[in-house]
């Protein structure tokens, strides 16, 4: 099994151009609140009902699995900024059906435009079209990539960066 420097390498590779990155905290995040927004429906009921599970619920409890097994600061990280998505998707969820499809939808589209706009910088293509975990390690490099511009996790970056070469 890959590792998280096996991981964050592998998507550094396919995001040098700095333009291509700073898409990328604008295009991911609108795709992440887009996911787990058009999944926040269907709502199914737990027990007598008071509480309640959706896609978007199952998708974050993988994801985090996913992020704990490479990292656990990183992944109680991920943890913490997913739930607010979910949070927020499910406030997306909640609107009346037009709104929340045109929400989720218009998001999801303008989200990887933007992506792509970014890969038209980097002239690469995306790093999931090589290898679909791509998608799930896209929001990681960003958290990533935030905490090595703050001077934090620098054996993280020390090894991604010897990993690259």
């Amino acid at each position: 099994m890959k590792t998280l420097i096996d991981h964050l390498s592998n998507y550094a590779a396919y995001h040098r151009d700095s333009r291509n990155v700073a898409t990328h905290f604008v295009g991911i995040p609108m795709i992440v609140l887009a996911v787990t927004a058009l999944l926040g429906r269907p709502a199914m009921p737990l027990g007598d009902g008071s509480l309640y599970m959706t896609p978007a619920m199952v998708l974050y409890v993988l994801s985090c699995l996913f992020y704990l097994r490479l990292s656990f600061g990183f992944g109680v990280t991920m943890a913490m900024i997913l739930a607010v998505f979910v949070w927020a998707g499910a406030w997306f969820a909640a609107l009346p059906t037009v709104a929340w499809l045109a929400s989720g939808i218009g998001l999801f589209v303008a989200g990887w435009i933007i992506q792509f706009v970014g890969h038209y910088f980097e002239g690469r293509k995306p790093a999931f079209v090589d290898d679909l975990v791509g998608l799930i390690v896209g929001p990681l490099f960003l958290v990533a990539e935030a905490a090595f511009a703050i001077g934090l996790a620098r054996q993280t970056h020390d090894a991604m960066l010897a990993h690259e070469q």
